[in-house]
């Protein structure tokens, strides 16, 4: 599958900020499908039980996914989650390259549904989402600037991802 765009990252995010040390540092692709690809490691300092990743850093990436899923349809418009419901099926280990994908199943102007998963090498689910997002008014979420929180644009020549293989 084709990646169509690269997203930007952000500066202090706990998924996608560049300046945090203690965050993820994840990139995310859009595909051809309208759907969210994101290739990510999660690190020790993200654990629960030793080798496993903490159950909120994993519902906290899911969460990510599904924004994300969103900024596809609506570029730069803000929305923050109302409901998460988080499966977890396997451990998801830290220190390994995983994969996460996204997609909107639902958008109206006032919220949006998506489902996300959290995947292995062997494209294993690892844990799913299903995320609904409330909509609003940038100013009601915060009053930082998308674009001065935004600001990262990480370059890589990814063009085909087996990601939503």
């Amino acid at each position: 599958m084709k990646v169509i765009k690269k997203q930007n990252n952000s500066k202090m995010c706990m998924i996608c900020g560049m300046d945090n040390s203690f965050g993820v540092q994840a990139q995310f692709y859009e595909m051809e499908d309208q759907s969210l690809c994101g290739k990510f490691t999660f690190k020790e300092e993200h654990q629960s039980y030793p080798g496993r990743v903490h159950g909120g850093m994993i519902s906290a990436m899911l969460d990510e996914l599904a924004c994300r899923a969103f900024w596809i349809l609506e570029p730069k418009k803000l929305a923050v989650t109302f409901d998460l419901e988080t499966k977890y099926r396997k451990p998801v280990p830290y220190g390994v390259e995983l994969k996460g994908r996204g997609k909107i199943l639902k958008h109206t102007s006032r919220y949006f549904v998506a489902e996300c998963f959290i995947l292995n090498e062997q494209n294993d689910i690892l844990a799913e989402g299903i995320i609904k997002y409330l909509i609003l008014p940038d100013e009601q979420i915060s009053d930082a600037s998308y674009e001065d929180e935004m600001c990262y644009f990480i370059k890589d020549e990814i063009e085909d991802i087996d990601l939503c293989d």
